[in-house]
Parts: structure tokens; sequence; C-alpha cells
């Protein structure tokens, strides 16, 4: 007799959960994606990421509120971004450009925004 056991405790998901989250999966990758580069400096320290909501994303690296690499390293400045069709792509991108050497990040940057300005108050 073939004896099967749940792996996970307590309740079951209520019918149709599943299929609610993976539409929820979906919305989220269709919504528009960012992929943007933070600098503490001209030609300083950068840091590239992803997002779909690129003003927030980049008021809570100014605020400090992400304790990770832009808070240690004081990057508050948007020099660069790229939007997206979906954050699937985005996403995509985003791990091309962490790969890519130094001096290819600088040049897009310097191509978008030559004078290394804050693009934050172009975005509000």
């Amino acid at each position: 007799m073939k004896h099967t056991q749940r792996l996970t405790s307590g309740p079951r998901p209520a019918p149709g959960h599943a299929a609610r989250l993976a539409a929820e999966r979906r919305y989220k990758m269709d919504r528009p994606g960012y992929v943007y580069i933070m600098a503490n400096k001209r030609n300083g320290t950068i840091y590239i990421g992803c997002t779909s909501n690129l003003s927030q994303r980049v008021w809570q690296h100014k605020q400090g509120t992400v304790d990770a690499f832009t808070k240690e390293y004081c990057c508050k400045m948007l020099v660069w971004y790229q939007r997206f069709e979906n954050v699937h792509d985005a996403r995509r991108r985003e791990v091309q450009m962490k790969e890519w050497q130094r001096a290819w990040k600088l040049k897009q940057i310097v191509e978008m925004n030559p004078d290394w300005d804050d693009l934050y108050e172009t975005l509000i």
C-alpha cells in the first residue's frame, strides 16, 4: 500500500490559489521594468539595479532605506536608466550589464548623461 505524506504543514490553500499566484506573477512580469545605474559621484562607485518602479526605488536608495551596497558606498545619484516593456527583459539586461567591463558601463552613462547629473528629478 502506497502512503503519501504532505511535505508542508498547515491548511491547504484555497481552491484557485495556485492560479491566482500564477496570475499575480504574470502581472508583475508584464509591468514595465527599468535597469538603472546609481553613482556616488562622477566616475565614482557605481551600482546597477533593476526595478518595476524606478522613482520609488531611487528614492529608497537616496533615503538609505536599502541596507546594501548603495548605502555602504553612498550611491545616491541616478545617472542612467533604461525602460523595458516588462521586468523580465529588464532583469536580463541587468545581468548582462553586471558582467560588462567598467568602461562599457561608463560609456552608457556618458552617452545618456554626459554631465553625470542626478536624473531623479526628471522622474518626478
